[in-house]
């Protein structure tokens, strides 16, 4: 078994699950899981867990993440996106200048809630909020807060119904949909999201990912190695202590270590004298308790 974190470019036309679904047939395993849904639209960065990387999907999740998008001014859809059926429209007169854009971009940036919108995998009463609107009712859903860290436009693109081109970092959870939607409110119009790419997903950029069509062509198991990044490596944002070898069973059974460092976060990374990545510890007060171990993660 494979145990690494893969960075896919996932194209659009595929859910996120399509890929996990591919990369169990490269690999040859069915312990796979993805670190975040992309729309089948949305192309970009995908990180695939396999293994016991899986064990740390949570932790990657909470990475930021970085997208390339573009928003279109006059148009409203039933799904935010330009998949749906156009719900209203409004003919933009005069242009809009980039620098009242960037006005209202700031406006965003920092913590804001959001409401879900109605096709999305959120779950309200047993079923996900898309079932409903496919039934034609719309939920009463609870607004949310995220972070959007930075928000900046790229260029404008005038005309009845103009494009502008952003650039967001945001914290995970964030609807770029419903961004967009809430930005062409500030500027008195409907809008949704016309194309998006994720160019960044915490450790991982653009042109750290492989090709579907490239994984296809891996045949040998060092070949399939080359590919995955440790376990270890993508926890790099987590303060790290080093255990002498025999103290290595202590862990992996689970016992706790008493540290005298002094951390600013609460998990850190433990390794053994040779450069074995033993563990997830929580430090508090000074004791660590373990919360993941990694007992063979060698591929």
């Amino acid at each position: 078994m494979f145990h690494g974190v893969l960075p896919v470019y996932k194209p659009k036309g595929y859910t996120s699950h399509d890929i996990v679904s591919k990369i169990r047939k490269v690999m040859n395993q069915k312990r796979v899981g993805h670190t975040g849904t992309l729309d089948p639209e949305v192309e970009g960065v995908l990180p695939i867990c396999l293994g016991q990387a899986t064990r740390v999907v949570e932790y990657i999740q909470e990475y930021p993440k970085r997208y390339l998008g573009t928003l279109t001014l006059g148009i409203a859809t039933d799904t935010e996106d330009q998949t749906g059926v156009v719900i209203e429209q409004k003919e933009v007169s005069s242009p809009i200048g980039k620098e009242h854009i960037q006005q209202v971009f700031q406006s965003f940036v920092g913590e804001i809630s959001q409401i879900p919108p109605m096709y999305s995998a959120v779950k309200k009463k047993g079923k996900r909020l898309y079932e409903w609107a496919r039934q034609g009712k719309n939920v009463v859903r609870k607004a949310r807060k995220v972070t959007i860290y930075s928000l900046a436009c790229r260029w404008i693109k005038q005309g009845t119904f103009p494009t502008i081109a952003f650039d967001v970092t945001c914290s995970k959870g964030t609807y770029i949909r419903t961004l967009c939607v809430d930005i062409g409110k500030k500027l008195g119009y409907p809008a949704h999201l016309s194309s998006l790419i994720r160019t960044e997903s915490g450790p991982f950029y653009l042109e750290d990912c492989y090709k579907l069509e490239h994984l296809f062509t891996l045949k040998t198991r060092e070949e399939k190695k080359r590919v995955l990044y440790a376990i270890d490596e993508v926890l790099g944002h987590f303060p790290s202590v080093v255990i002498q070898d025999f103290d290595v069973q202590h862990v992996e059974n689970g016992l706790p270590l008493i540290i005298e460092n002094s951390f600013p976060l609460s998990l850190i990374r433990v390794y053994s004298e040779s450069g074995k990545f033993c563990a997830l510890y929580r430090l508090e007060d000074g004791i660590a308790k373990p919360e993941k171990v990694f007992r063979d993660v060698t591929n």
